[in-house]
């Protein structure tokens, strides 16, 4: 939820209030389809599908709103300079020299190969459903390498698709990967009839590990999650401990100073915001008032007083939504997330 307290816009147009997402959201309609769809074109399918499910759930538009949105863009753009084009060999280089080739090569190819879908960067815009189909009677180690490489809740959503031992087996691989050498990311590839998109270089790709699978285990839904941990501690319990450990649960935002409180309240919209906090202890309820405004906190607590029951289900859903937009922020480096969890959602 955004602060009543924005500033002012050029020419004293009001800053728009809502969440990022919704004005994106505004300003792709207002350009019309044809420019919409071009720029949509360069976006990732995470983002394509946010934008789209956000332009579906405007409601309650006024001319005032769109106008205070178009003119927050123009001032952005205002400030562009030409910078940057065709630079991705200055990127990789400096990203190399700042982080070291083993850190760097994870984020450059999530920045400089994001333009093609190819090989297994296809698998991200298709059904969750239609990549297990894919690689159900693959071996392991293959289904593996493509769950550590999709996003945490893609992955997520495609082991719910596989019965419990299946799931058991494919998890274990994952916290068990290092590096991936690049003749077995081709041959995954000749395997999807796909030319892979990413380096074809002598160096070994970082994935899967601990990290990962923590991120995909906090992904599932919250029987799956709790019953694949005890299975995993089951088979290797220093494993299941380190995954628990990494976890990051809905009661750790308490653990988020101020600052990212309230930079992640701009992102979150205020439907999810009641429905997540109606599962939220006392002392996270409060940590969430105190970063907004006077205003916006009262309104929320006789939103959350005058909400009726709510299923389990749903608050799970919502608090879920909460965190892959806080681990998305932490990723860009907008919020630290601090520690990890203990309990499950």
């Amino acid at each position: 939820m955004a602060d009543d307290n924005n500033a002012n816009g050029q020419g004293g147009q009001a800053a728009s209030t809502r969440p990022k997402l919704e004005q994106a959201a505004m300003l792709l309609m207002s350009l019309g389809e044809a420019d919409a769809a071009e720029i949509l074109k360069h976006l990732g399918p995470k983002e394509v599908q946010r934008l789209g499910t956000a332009m579906t759930q405007l409601s309650n538009v006024q001319q005032m709103e769109v106008e205070a949105v178009l003119s927050g863009f123009l001032n952005e753009v205002r400030t562009l300079t030409g910078l940057g084009m065709g630079s991705d060999n200055y990127i990789r280089n400096m990203l190399v020299t700042a982080l070291g080739e083993d850190k760097a090569n994870g984020l450059i190819d999530r920045i400089l190969l994001g333009g093609n879908t190819t090989g297994l960067d296809t698998l991200k815009w298709m059904e969750a459903r239609s990549v297990a189909d894919i690689i159900r009677n693959e071996h392991p180690q293959i289904q593996a390498i493509v769950i550590a490489y999709l996003d945490s809740d893609q992955s997520a959503e495609i082991l719910s698709f596989f019965p419990d031992k299946v799931r058991l087996e494919i998890m274990m691989r994952v916290a068990s990967l290092d590096s991936v050498q690049p003749s077995a990311l081709q041959e995954l590839n000749n395997i999807l009839e796909k030319q892979f998109s990413g380096s074809a270089g002598s160096q070994t790709k970082t994935m899967g590990g601990i990290k990962v699978a923590a991120e995909i285990v906090n992904s599932l839904d919250s029987s799956i999650a709790s019953d694949l941990l005890e299975s995993i501690t089951d088979v290797d319990e220093d494993m299941g401990t380190q995954i628990q450990d990494l976890m990051f649960v809905f009661d750790n935002l308490k653990e988020v100073d101020d600052r990212g409180i309230q930079t992640l309240l701009r992102e979150v919209s205020s439907d999810i915001l009641i429905i997540a906090l109606k599962g939220a202890d006392e002392d996270l309820q409060e940590k969430i008032f105190k970063n907004m405004s006077k205003r916006a906190a009262e309104l929320l607590k006789d939103d959350l007083e005058t909400k009726g029951p709510v299923k389990l289900s749903e608050v799970e859903g919502a608090q879920k939504e909460i965190l892959v937009i806080a681990r998305r922020m932490a990723d860009a480096g907008e919020i630290n997330l601090g520690g990890g969890g203990e309990q499950m959602l």
